[in-house]
């Protein structure tokens, strides 16, 4: 017997799977491609929330599951035996002029609120050599950012969900209440049933950097992620490709992002590059994850959209799906609905 069935082992399939057995439930994830077989198996792992100010939904939802992180994928580590990889480090990003610097000034009594005390934005000097240039010679941390290693918190849910009974296939039937959690194909299944486009793909390519900064925080300059992964490695990334012709090539737009991290971070400059990486992430029309009742399958469920801050957002966004989903509580915001990009 099978009381939830999970279409898709991408972040969002694998956490709501997750959630689900851990309320007793009994469940099945089944993927033909495998776990983290698409946007899941990268590489960055940047769990970064968004500025602090202009406060709404898709905001506050992000902030509530950037804290509950920690003890998250210290449950889903404890429950399989395998670390995604998780810690919350940090995050430094330089401040580029004056004008910045008073808006990041600015930013850090906002968050001071928004951020109920449970994590700071500061404004400091530069300072040590993990640091990128800044011309201001000013800096801010935030002490929200956390990072994982993207196929390695699928490996772990898997794991988790295996020690708790849960299969993981490549197929079989539908049983039980149905999740769709099927990234990018699920998506151009949506736009094909619409007179409209609800997503697309958007591609990405990352690098992986043979650097140990395992113990410091992640950084942000040049419009590039620099992630120190537990591993001794340091993943840089990553494009935002709307359109190209192959998923999964990686090209001169990757060498232009490794090019940037050095420039950015010195200390990278001698790096050797030990795996270019390349995927589409599935985006929403309406940007935010869309969450609830699926459109084109009655008595189903849907969770998709994930795009850039998918890791970020799963931990809260299972337990709002496996509440929804098991209990027939709906507290999904007007903004993630499937509505809000039909």
């Amino acid at each position: 017997m099978v009381d939830i069935t999970v279409r898709g082992a991408g972040i969002f399939g694998l956490s709501v799977a997750w959630a689900c057995a851990r309320r007793g439930a009994r469940v099945q994830v089944i993927d033909p491609f495998g776990p983290g077989a698409g946007a899941s198996g990268g590489v960055v792992g940047a769990l970064a929330p968004h500025v602090p100010e202009n406060w709404n939904d898709k905001k506050a939802f992000q902030f509530e599951s950037l804290i509950m992180a920690g003890p998250f994928w210290a449950g889903v580590a404890e429950a399989g035996g395998v670390s995604p990889g998780y810690a919350r480090l940090g995050r430094v990003q330089p401040v580029m002029d004056a004008a910045g610097l008073a808006l990041a000034r600015a930013r850090e009594a906002s968050a001071a609120t928004l951020w109920q005390g449970q994590a700071e934005w500061r404004v400091e000097p530069v300072q040590g050599a993990w640091c990128p240039q800044s011309p201001t010679g000013y800096v801010i941390r935030d002490t929200l950012s956390a990072r994982l290693h993207p196929r390695r918190a699928c490996a772990a849910l898997v794991a988790a969900l295996r020690a708790r009974g849960c299969e993981v296939l490549r197929e079989g039937p539908d049983a039980g209440r149905v999740l769709w959690a099927t990234g990018v194909a699920g998506l151009e299944a949506l736009n094909a049933g619409h007179s409209r486009q609800v997503g697309n793909g958007v591609k990405g390519q990352g690098a992986v950097l043979d650097f140990d900064a395992r113990d410091l925080p992640q950084l942000f300059a040049d419009a590039v992620h620099i992630v120190p992964h537990e591993d001794g490695t340091t993943a840089v990334g990553s494009t935002s490709e709307r359109d190209y012709d192959d998923a999964t090539s990686t090209d001169a737009q990757l060498d232009a992002v490794i090019s940037r991290a050095c420039a950015a971070v010195p200390a990278l400059g001698s790096a050797r590059v030990l795996e270019r990486w390349a995927g589409v992430r599935p985006r929403t029309r309406s940007r935010a994850p869309m969450l609830g009742a699926h459109p084109l399958h009655a008595g189903a469920f849907i969770a998709n959209g994930g795009f850039k801050i998918g890791f970020g957002m799963a931990p809260k966004l299972a337990e709002v799906m496996a509440a929804l989903m098991l209990d027939g509580v709906d507290s999904i915001a007007d903004g993630f609905r499937p509505e809000a990009s039909l």
